[in-house]
């Protein structure tokens, strides 16, 4: 009996340890997820893969080939933003797949800047880049061409005052071999005369066949490399392109007035506007050759010295009527003869500096 008890409670005690046992291993089992659980898994990695195939079409559209990129600056235009975004945005729609536009807040005090953001929102070939203080045509056009991905630059006022459908046009030139299109603008406008005395002047000076210096232009983006940092210097990229031998030509383009804003070009920048054009010339002309131009006036006032002074010593050795009177000027000629020279042998030192830092910037 007690060998029957015995064994029936060996036979409990290791049921019962079988018992913890598979307790033990139910406890360790992972959790079965509940419906809810899984759908959300579910739902993330729907949102992953969708996250993945919307960054894959992002870089897609951003690496997409631009052929044509449009600089626009603008100061002060809040009111011409909207209509001017909305024709380009039908121009593209049309012709311009492979285009884009860049508006460049030259340092606005009203609302353009808030306009810019506003239509850069709607429509993805539209760039935007701004500044907090106003520099210049000249700057604000740089600074489109370092965010433009384009090999053809178009630069285009915001004042709308020419119709994009102008464009084509000048891309067509470009096409037919021209490095740069210039407009030509047609109808009337104010300051007539002064543009066409200023463009005369050029025409003159540097031998152009170009009508209209001031308007739209269309260019291949190396004529652009061409174009000098200075302040309002952009006026004679026509100029500047023609002398270092690009093909120039030009188109008729439409000219409308202005139905918001002013214009930021009045009657008191035709003198700063000669006096560059002259500096532009110097340069130009003389600076590729500085001793040619230094010299030849270093040569010319030593020699009326010279002269001068032969003629005092004739005088006064050989006749009655000596006197110092020619001395002095004789004295400042042929001393400033030498300096004439002088001042083109360093420049000469110069341009050959420029020319070799130049030539490491382009490698």
């Amino acid at each position: 009996m007690d060998e029957q008890e015995a064994a029936t409670g060996g036979q409990r005690s290791d049921d019962k340890v079988r018992s913890e046992r598979r307790d033990r291993r139910v406890d360790k089992k992972p959790p079965r997820r509940t419906d809810k659980r899984s759908k959300d898994y579910i739902d993330k990695k729907r949102d992953t893969a969708y996250a993945k195939r919307r960054t894959s079409s992002t870089r897609s559209i951003e690496k997409a080939r631009i052929n044509v990129s449009i600089i626009i600056p603008a100061y002060n235009e809040e009111e011409n933003i909207k209509p001017l975004v909305e024709m380009f945005d039908t121009i593209i729609s049309r012709e311009g797949k492979d285009w884009e536009v860049v508006l460049v807040n030259d340092g606005s005090t009203d609302k353009t800047l808030d306009r810019c953001r506003e239509m850069s929102a709607r429509y993805r070939w539209l760039k935007i880049v701004s500044y907090p203080r106003n520099k210049g045509l000249t700057a604000a056009l740089n600074a489109g061409f370092e965010v433009s991905r384009g090999s053809i630059l178009v630069f285009y006022p915001a004042d709308l005052q020419y119709h994009a459908q102008d464009i084509p046009k000048m891309l067509a030139k470009i096409h037919q071999g021209a490095d740069l299109v210039a407009g030509w603008k047609q109808g009337k406008y104010n300051k007539r005369f002064i543009s066409y005395f200023y463009n005369k002047l050029c025409r003159i000076l540097f031998g152009l066949k170009i009508h209209d210096l001031n308007s739209v232009k269309a260019f291949k983006r190396e004529v652009a490399k061409s174009l000098s940092g200075r302040k309002d210097w952009h006026r004679y990229m026509v100029v500047t392109a023609a002398e270092s031998g690009y093909v120039i030509d030009e188109v008729k383009v439409k000219l409308y007035p202005r139905k918001h804003g002013k214009s930021k070009f009045g009657i008191g920048r035709i003198l700063g506007g000669v006096l560059d054009l002259f500096s532009v010339k110097f340069q130009i002309t003389f600076l590729k050759k500085p001793l040619r131009f230094f010299g030849t006036w270093g040569i010319i006032t030593g020699g009326a010295g010279f002269i001068m002074g032969l003629i005092a010593l004739y005088l006064r050795f050989f006749t009655s009527y000596g006197s110092r009177t020619l001395l002095f000027p004789t004295i400042l000629l042929i001393l400033a003869g030498l300096m004439l020279f002088m001042i083109g042998f360093l420049a000469e030192v110069l341009v050959g500096l420029k020319e070799e830092i130049e030539s490491l910037k382009s490698k």
